[in-house]
């Protein structure tokens, strides 16, 4: 009989700690009292807006102080919850208030080089930095006005960081369980992981209700890697395609679905709407769980104080069939100058700094907000040393993995606007959650929308591209 070592109060508190870092949820003070967000005056004044956790605070603050200490700069550092940061830099825009330095997401990325919001950065750094930094981290802010194409031309921001959406487990389960724990390089097949799951799903208090499931996935944010696992995808190589009704990827969707409609290796909707499985994941109660730099300070906190039930580290993700490649999403925040700053070249210098400086990562890395941006920093002393110095899983090479090799970026990353992506999960949980639908039939209607909403994008992009 095991005992939970995390009450549900615990688990929330946890979590709220969690989503914090997860969302970059950071805000702070009265949110009624709107920050100045306009660019500095002074030769030597910049504003940094950003969204952040607690733990990215805190990170940011190390890392700034050295950089105003090494150039004498002042920089104004103004953080921002993930929800409202998008909203309060379109309102900073509109106002004519827009910092010096900035996040942005790849994805928002056209518009504003449109409408002359972002300074190209091309000129400010020199070739061998971005060499040292993964390619998707520069890839994502490139841009061509001429042409419209991302992903090629002028470099309008720098990676904040690469995101490895990686996949964990639970060392403490496996081990109770006398289960051998999964290949830290090979990926289990779909029969595999659900033989597994079936394992770890079970009522260990005796009281005739499951307390314990093999594992907990969100469709919208889980589910893109298993789809990729079966050779499918959302669109076409061009990105002109809507590729959703094929097979592969109904059946690939529906063994989702099927994990808990069939399975039941998962907790219910009504279950995982009284604690979720976020939270059921740290309070020790389910096996398989996604892991991203991002949860690694919280998973350790959670680990440190509950030994007895919460232990984790990473594997590959499952694929259909033995021999299939795996890869999952890799995503990224960009570090943009505005293009109207009235210290532009010591903006671009401050983003240099945050995204490849060496000092700044290692604060980063050591902080647990990310994984180095910097490829020889990252895949020699970091993962040999510091990673584990530093409380990193043991297998953070699976990190390193995904940033050279098994990532992609989410479908809607390279096209003008994401909402035909968006479309895609509307309605979806008439296939996962209450199987009203089967993947096949939901499939078969979405392509159609999702294909008009498209080609809509890329309308919208040749007017945004003859207006600007």
């Amino acid at each position: 009989m095991r005992r939970k070592g995390l009450s549900a109060v615990a688990v929330t508190v946890a979590g709220a700690l969690l989503l914090a870092a997860c969302s970059s949820d950071g805000s702070e003070g009265n949110a009624s009292e709107e920050p100045d967000t306009s660019g500095g005056d002074a030769p030597n004044e910049l504003t940094f807006m950003f969204r952040g956790g607690e733990y990215d605070k805190l990170a940011y603050e190390t890392a700034i102080a050295a950089f105003e200490e090494e150039t004498g700069a002042e920089v104004n550092m103004i953080i921002t919850d993930a929800d409202q940061y998008a909203t309060k830099l379109q309102a900073a825009i509109a106002g004519n208030q827009v910092p010096d330095v900035f996040y942005i997401e790849s994805g928002r990325m056209q518009g504003y080089v449109y409408a002359n919001v972002l300074a190209d950065l091309t000129e400010y750094v020199d070739q061998a930095t971005i060499d040292n930094v993964w390619d998707f981290g520069t890839t994502a802010y490139r841009f061509d006005k001429e042409t419209g194409e991302m992903g090629t031309g002028a470099l309008y921001g720098l990676p904040k960081d690469v995101g490895p959406f990686g996949f964990g487990y639970n060392t403490v389960m496996f081990e109770e369980a006398g289960i051998e724990p999964p290949s830290p390089t090979e990926p289990l097949t779909f029969d595999e992981f659900v033989d597994i799951a079936k394992q770890l799903t079970q009522d260990t208090d005796g009281d005739g209700e499951l307390d314990q499931w093999g594992t907990g996935l969100n469709v919208t944010w889980n589910s893109q890697a298993f789809i990729w696992g079966a050779g499918a995808d959302w669109i076409s190589e061009d990105n002109k395609t809507v590729t959703v009704d094929t097979p592969e990827f109904a059946e690939a969707l529906q063994w989702f679905a099927d994990l808990g409609l069939v399975e039941g290796v998962t907790p219910s909707a009504e279950q995982a709407q009284t604690l979720d499985t976020y939270q059921r994941w740290m309070a020790g109660e389910i096996g398989f769980f996604p892991v991203a730099p991002w949860d690694i300070a919280t998973y350790n906190d959670v680990a440190a104080n509950n030994p007895e039930v919460f232990g984790y580290d990473v594997i590959p993700y499952p694929v259909a069939n033995e021999g299939d490649d795996w890869s999952t999403w890799l995503g990224s925040l960009g570090i943009a100058v505005s293009e109207n700053s009235k210290n532009k070249e010591l903006a671009a210098q401050l983003a240099t700094y945050l995204s490849t400086n060496l000092e700044a990562q290692k604060i980063l890395a050591e902080n647990k907000v990310q994984i180095p941006n910097l490829i020889d920093y990252a895949t020699g002393e970091w993962i040999e040393t510091d990673a584990e110095a530093t409380g990193w899983p043991a297998n953070s090479q699976a990190f390193l993995d995904i940033a050279m090799e098994k990532g992609r970026p989410l479908p809607g990353t390279w096209t003008y606007t994401p909402e035909w992506y968006d479309n895609f999960w509307i309605g979806i949980e008439n296939v996962v959650d209450n199987g009203s639908q089967t993947a096949a039939d939901f499939l078969a209607a979405k392509q159609p929308e999702m294909q008009m909403l498209l080609d809509q994008s890329w309308v919208s992009a040749e007017q945004a591209k003859a207006a600007g």
